[in-house]
């Protein structure tokens, strides 16, 4: 069938294509409690146009979803967020963002299915919504990294103070990070990176 060379034909945007030094993918997720800044990083890093499932807060979540820290957030991940980043020739890093509310966690199975490594990105104002998220790796046996996202006004506090709140094992890397910054959000994940490989190539404990 003829066609018009002026025409596009259907397939991925040439800037979506993997370099062709490709070599490994690795699953990556960013997990965290309600708008902690999940979609944002993803949004930040990915060097592919973003999928997100963000719908716009509707009154159906009043009493449901606890807004406390966050009043002013309208919009809401109700499945996944999904992007990519090439780390260096070899190595590309896909992402996967987890929903935060409650009533969308039976979805987390799925996404976390198969995954290498995870960011748990933290709100010092909600600690506790991080604990759920932590659970939930410890027990697929995700190894993971804790990113606190550091928003304007948020109290700040040693890290000593924070790996206590947290019960954060010494050996868990804790960074500060700007999730709206593409260099701090990619430096969370060559963190997370560097934990993966130092974990893989640690020697095995005696029996």
């Amino acid at each position: 069938m003829d066609y018009n060379d002026s025409e596009p034909l259907l397939g991925p945007r040439r800037e979506d294509l993997l370099p062709t030094s490709t070599e490994r993918s690795v699953k990556v997720v960013v997990v965290g409690g309600f708008g902690v800044g999940k979609t944002t990083m993803v949004r930040s890093v990915s060097e592919i146009r973003p999928l997100t499932t963000e719908e716009t807060m509707t009154q159906a979540g009043v009493g449901v979803d606890d807004l406390s820290g966050v009043e002013r957030k309208t919009e809401t991940t109700v499945a996944m967020d999904f992007g990519r980043i090439t780390l260096n020739d070899q190595l590309v890093l896909y992402l996967f963002g987890t929903p935060g509310q409650q009533r969308f966690w039976f979805l987390w199975n799925g996404v976390i299915a198969g995954a290498l490594g995870a960011v748990v990105l933290v709100d010092t104002r909600r600690l506790e919504d991080s604990f759920p998220a932590m659970d939930r790796l410890e027990q697929g046996g995700v190894p993971f990294v804790v990113a606190v996202n550091n928003f304007p006004g948020a109290p700040v506090h040693p890290a000593s103070e924070l790996r206590s709140a947290l019960d954060l094992p010494e050996h868990v890397p804790l960074v500060d990070c700007d999730a709206r910054r593409l260099d701090s959000s990619r430096d969370v994940l060559l963190t997370l990176m560097h934990h993966l490989y130092d974990s893989a190539t640690a020697p095995s404990e005696a029996l």
